[in-house]
């Protein structure tokens, strides 16, 4: 665990010493060298949990979690040079040094195995992103994004927290490995429904639950890129994450608390399905799309078999590398035209022909076509849920129709057509945007020739 969590930590002293000529290069290879390192966190073991400290384990479950958050850190670096070239040092610094801050954070809250620690950390990622939001926004609405996103986060775990103390109350210890051991304290009376509720709101807030999802395309609209990759990548997957851990702690509960979490879930995938193709925004689009990706990883963990969580955990990291790509595709088109309005930055195929070919992959894993591990991720979800209860199969059905209309739409609208008038000269794409995409795409594809590193089940 120290092994990562120590040179990350060191990356600030770097960022801090680094002269203005090499910050970026000093960053990105440092940042990278970590991302690399923590790949050995994905070897498979026969045992529960490996690494395991008094506050941290890495099991099946966090640990392509936490090698995403690891391989994201020097992606989000590479993505906002560009943006922050004319900034005077200082800014740049900060801005990389608040990227860096989250990462600990994140680590410690992907491995923890004390409550306490699970929640500080989970909360401690709110404060730089709030930063990155507010101070490196590009509009005035920058500040209600960062009100929403803050009081929304804050309502919800409140009560959380007082969850987790009464949990503490009743059982003297809050070590998740000791849970599994111990009878479950829940019973069913109304206490223990409302706790559930407690526990559960958090991370449904965190995921975003359609309902509860309105701060998502606020703050995703006005984050810079490095925000907008930090927030679909690796805050929202806090949410799917805290469900898979929290969930199994509530064995005895009725099942009638997870009836209008499925409902919702399912019912926001297909309405923020049919949102996207009314979008002219092309961050907003991408940001609904998340909402509707994240509501059918809500469902499965929420059914809570093996397969169910297999599937949820797969789509986590498949959206995450997926979902960032697209942003980064959608900043390379902003930087260049200014504009995020679809009619305004059309027909750029002709212009940027590689960067074409990058759009046509994204959007391709993103409708899940073969042989990416997004198809495999719901394929696996749709047969859980179909087995679960079969009227499931319509509404799963149509979400994926139109999760294929607003990607072809999202697609064409960018690429084809006629380039508008206003667009006279455009900059060429540089190695730095061809590299970064190639860094989300690899992965991707690598992935599916060994699924089982992510699929969150001992092998």
């Amino acid at each position: 665990m120290l092994k990562v969590l120590l040179p990350t930590i060191m990356l600030l002293p770097v960022t801090l010493l680094s002269p203005q000529k090499f910050l970026w290069s000093n960053t990105t290879t440092h940042s990278l060298l970590i991302a690399f390192i923590s790949l050995q966190w994905l070897t498979p073991t026969h045992y529960p949990s490996k690494n395991l400290t008094p506050w941290t384990g890495i099991d099946q479950i966090s640990s392509p979690l936490l090698v995403l958050s690891c391989w994201l850190l020097p992606l989000m670096i590479m993505a906002s040079q560009n943006h922050l070239q004319h900034e005077p040092l200082t800014r740049k610094r900060t801005f990389i040094l608040a990227l860096i801050t989250i990462q600990p954070f994140i680590i410690m809250a992907f491995s923890a195995t004390e409550l306490t620690l699970f929640y500080i950390s989970f909360e401690a990622t709110l404060i730089p992103t709030l930063i990155l939001i507010t101070r490196w926004g590009s509009q005035p609405e920058r500040l209600s994004a960062g009100i929403y996103l803050l009081f929304y986060t804050l309502a919800s775990s409140l009560p959380l927290l007082i969850a987790i103390l009464y949990l503490h109350t009743k059982t003297g210890s809050l070590y998740l490995p000791a849970f599994k051991l111990t009878h479950p304290t829940l019973t069913s009376s109304w206490t223990s429904l409302f706790t559930s509720l407690a526990l559960l709101m958090a991370f449904m807030v965190k995921a975003p639950l359609y309902g509860l999802h309105l701060w998502l395309p606020k703050a995703h609209v006005e984050a810079p890129i490095a925000g907008s990759m930090l927030l679909a990548a690796l805050l929202l997957k806090l949410g799917g994450y805290g469900i898979m851990r929290i969930t199994p702690l509530m064995a005895p509960l009725s099942n009638h608390l997870h009836y209008p979490f499925l409902a919702l879930a399912l019912w926001g995938a297909l309405m923020t399905s049919s949102i996207c193709l009314r979008q002219t925004d092309l961050k907003s689009l991408i940001a609904y799309s998340s909402v509707s990706h994240m509501g059918l990883v809500i469902a499965a963990s929420m059914i809570q078999t093996h397969w169910s969580f297999s599937g949820a955990m797969i789509l986590m990291i498949s959206h995450g590398l997926t979902s960032s790509m697209l942003f980064c595709l959608a900043n390379t088109n902003y930087e260049r035209t200014h504009s995020r309005i679809l009619i305004l930055t059309r027909g750029l195929q002709p212009l940027l022909p590689l960067m074409g070919t990058w759009w046509l992959l994204a959007n391709l894993t993103n409708m899940a076509l073969p042989p990416t591990t997004n198809l495999m991720a719901e394929l696996t979800i749709m047969v859980t849920l179909f087995n679960w209860s079969t009227p499931t199969i319509i509404l799963t059905g149509t979400t994926t129709l139109l999760t294929a209309s607003y990607t072809l739409y999202m697609l064409l609208m960018t690429q084809r057509g006629i380039l508008p008038t206003h667009i006279t000269s455009i900059q060429n794409s540089s190695t730095r945007e061809h590299l970064l995409m190639a860094l989300h795409i690899i992965p991707l594809l690598l992935l599916i020739l060994k699924p089982e590193l992510i699929s969150g089940t001992p092998l």
